[in-house]
């Protein structure tokens, strides 16, 4: 049975239902709230924590739990109420399953996964061993070393939930690093991808050939001192490690002939109290789609309806603290960018990472790339953009396998960018192409173009030479 387990609701689980569900193990588990009520946990009698529980969310965004968990979803609106047991205690995925169970029998509606919930009587957790605090002192954290907390994830897609996201921060604060543990079929969302910082945090894959491997870089790992390394091989030298890859990973998948266009930018903005955060995402998510982004949400999955009103009103609650947000686009058009609002001596800072997906008998618009340039050119402060197209998955989940990389198709400098530098640097480049100019002539963005092709690489070798000259190197 997985650790995780979520119920899906078309009304919000009242407190009877709720209490209902904390009685799974019978009236001598120890119940205490964390948060600020946000979080509830079923103790055992030394008071270490059995099951953790969400605070239930309300999803306004049609296709997140199809996304995220493979599972049907009621009609929007919907209630999303997450619980996670300890792992390594069978009482405790018990707890979870009947937990989820009695909700969805109660409320009405469904749990995942489907096999969670096959009892709703009550649980026998008399004897039982609960994992010892600190090692539970974060709800997704399964191992505590001195190095790393560990967190093992059994779930089709690992996402940034909320509890995900404050181990990140506790990690960091604690400066350890965070390692993620799956099943071999497990995939990331790119909101997770994008967020896990460098070594010693990586994704570790379970796998029945060599026992673990990295799912970003497929070198078999072993665990050793306190965390999970690069498993050497005996030949390896300090000029040459030599480090061995999974065949699992080195494999990888037949190409599908699905695609995706990957664009990443920057923009700053002036401070400003009438300053609207979002539409730059919104500028391109409209010029490459034809439709703006249909939600968002400050942890995924992403539950609000899109609005730059509210989007700008939580970044200016939460400044000068920075503010992370994921934009998710509509099942039919698989998208999905991260957004981070920083403030800054310069003025407001966004950085977006976006994807789209597109399946073999679509062709991703490269053509409107250049008019979402010219977009955040003129109208959102752009800094510098890069577009590129590479052989991936539609849905933009990271499985844990080879999917090569993409290559450039755009390269853009802001106006701003352009204008600073050094005499005529900027238009004088090493490449076959020359470059376009956005906006007014007076003071235009430069847009350079690639060949963009997924089987031609030379285009990274293209992309480097035109970073030199623009570095004056």
């Amino acid at each position: 049975m997985t650790k995780d387990v979520v119920a899906l609701t078309k009304k919000m689980p009242d407190p009877l239902s709720v209490i209902a569900g904390l009685l799974s193990g019978g009236p001598d588990l120890l119940v205490g709230a964390e948060a600020e009520g946000a979080l509830v946990r079923l103790h055992d009698e030394q008071g270490r924590p059995l099951l953790s529980v969400e605070a239930p969310l309300l999803v306004q965004v049609r296709g997140e739990a199809q996304r995220l968990l493979g599972a049907s979803e009621p009609e929007v609106p919907y209630w999303w109420t997450e619980a996670r047991a300890t792992t390594g205690v069978k009482e405790a995925e018990a707890l979870a399953g009947t937990f989820v169970g009695r909700i969805a029998t109660l409320v009405g509606g469904t749990a995942w996964p489907r096999g969670a919930a096959t009892s709703i009587g009550v649980v026998n957790t008399e004897g039982m061993t609960a994992v010892p605090v600190p090692a539970a002192a974060q709800p997704a954290v399964d191992v505590l070393t001195d190095k790393v907390a560990v967190v093992i994830q059994d779930r089709p897609v690992v996402a940034m939930t909320s509890w995900l996201a404050d181990t990140f921060r506790a990690a960091a604060e604690a400066e350890l690093g965070l390692q993620i543990v799956t099943p071999a079929g497990t995939r990331l969302s790119p909101a997770v991808r994008g967020a896990l910082p460098g070594w010693p945090s990586r994704w570790v894959v379970q796998d029945e050939k060599c026992g673990y491997y990295d799912g970003l870089s497929g070198a078999i790992l072993q665990w050793a001192n306190g965390l999970f390394v690069t498993l050497e091989s005996p030949d390896a030298t300090a000029e040459d490690p030599r480090t061995p890859i999974a065949e699992t990973f080195a494999q990888g998948a037949a190409d599908t002939g699905e695609r995706q266009l990957a664009v990443s930018f920057r923009c700053v903005h002036p401070a400003d109290d009438r300053l609207v955060l979002g539409g730059a995402v919104e500028s391109v998510w409209r010029e490459i789609t034809g439709e703006p982004p249909a939600g968002w949400g400050t942890e995924e999955p992403a539950n609000l309806p899109w609005s730059l009103r509210q989007l700008t009103d939580v970044a200016f609650e939460r400044s000068p603290e920075p503010t992370w947000v994921v934009v998710v686009g509509t099942p039919e058009r698989p998208g999905l960018a991260t957004v981070r609002i920083t403030r800054t001596t310069a003025g407001v800072e966004e950085d977006v990472t976006l994807a789209f997906g597109y399946g073999a008998a679509e062709e991703p618009p490269t053509e409107a790339v250049q008019r979402a340039a010219e977009a955040l050119a003129t109208r959102h402060d752009l800094q510098s953009m890069l577009v590129q197209v590479r052989r991936a998955r539609r849905d933009l989940s990271v499985p844990p396998h080879f999917e090569g990389p993409g290559v450039p198709y755009a390269f853009v400098l802001g106006a701003e960018e352009v204008r600073t530098m050094p005499g005529d640097r900027a238009r004088r480049t090493p490449l076959r192409e020359k470059p376009r100019e956005l906006g007014p002539r007076t003071r235009p963005a430069l847009y350079y173009p690639f060949p963009g092709d997924p089987s031609d690489l030379s285009g990274w070798q293209d992309f480097e030479r035109l970073m030199r000259h623009l570095k004056g190197s």
